[in-house]
């Protein structure tokens, strides 16, 4: 599998970046004009292929065992870093909690972490011991993207050094494409998306796909775009060059300092 650190580190066209993999993905608009969703099957989850996919507005989401689904909902769930306002009840746990958040420190876990069984990104609840759509191919996928310098998390730490919260997904020039977040400790997750916020305000991110709205998404500010209002403005947001998230770039942050200016403390490369 190639090396695709170089995308990270120049500036790369959006026709570069969708023709990274060995495959032609059909137009969502034109193959799908109804927004059912589903726009292509088949291929596979090289990192390239999902490079390529992700810069034209496709993720993959299918179950195990079955062919891999390619999908652009109509419409689209996003979220605007700089519109994002915590609420007043989470503004006055992060006083309370001694909690940090830290960045790419546990991808691992975090992955393995939402993997577990709980809900479905509808936000449905699944029978007790059924796998969630993230089964091994998924994360296999998105470790190698990890260590690609693609796919990140944000951990949340309670102040005995445990994991309770976190999320992951892909950076690709200024727009992030979240993938999926957990907790075991009440709003953990609510933090990390807070400090994913922050962390792509201050690195100059200015969107976050969500992809599909549910009810916790939307209690955060989540919003939602026709998809061809969301597919015109990501040639644009994938060509921008941002503030790389590196592994080793920032000190744990603790949740009380959220709310400062430019909390995370960021090596601009």
């Amino acid at each position: 599998m190639g090396n695709f650190s170089q995308y990270n580190n120049e500036h790369i066209t959006p026709e570069t970046l969708k023709s990274l993999g060995r495959y032609d993905f059909p137009d969502p608009l034109t193959v799908d004009p109804d927004g059912i969703g589903i726009v292509a099957v088949g291929g596979d989850l090289a990192a390239e292929t999902l490079i390529s996919a992700y810069a034209q507005g496709l993720f993959p989401w299918f179950n195990e065992d079955e062919p891999i689904a390619w999908w652009c909902p109509e419409p689209r769930c996003v979220m605007v870093p700089t519109n994002y306002k915590p609420s007043k009840s989470l503004r006055k746990q992060a006083i309370r909690e001694r909690w940090q958040l830290t960045l790419n420190q546990a991808f691992d876990d975090v992955i393995h972490a939402c993997s577990l069984p709980r809900s479905d990104r509808l936000n449905n609840e699944q029978p007790e011991g059924e796998h969630t759509w993230i089964h091994e191919e998924m994360i296999e996928a998105y470790t190698e993207l990890h260590a690609q310098g693609f796919a990140h998390s944000i951990e949340v730490w309670n102040d005995k050094g445990q994991l309770i919260g976190g999320l992951y997904g892909l950076k690709i020039g200024s727009i992030y494409f979240g993938e999926s977040m957990f907790h075991i400790a009440s709003n953990a997750s609510k933090f990390a998306f807070w400090g994913l916020m922050r962390l792509c305000e201050q690195s100059h991110v200015a969107l976050v796909d969500c992809q599909l709205p549910n009810e916790h998404l939307m209690s955060l500010g989540a919003t939602t775009l026709p998809r061809a209002d969301f597919l015109t403005q990501l040639d644009l947001l994938t060509a921008n060059s941002t503030v790389k998230w590196q592994n080793n770039s920032h000190k744990p942050l603790a949740v009380s300092l959220l709310d400062t200016i430019e909390p995370w403390q960021l090596i601009l490369k």
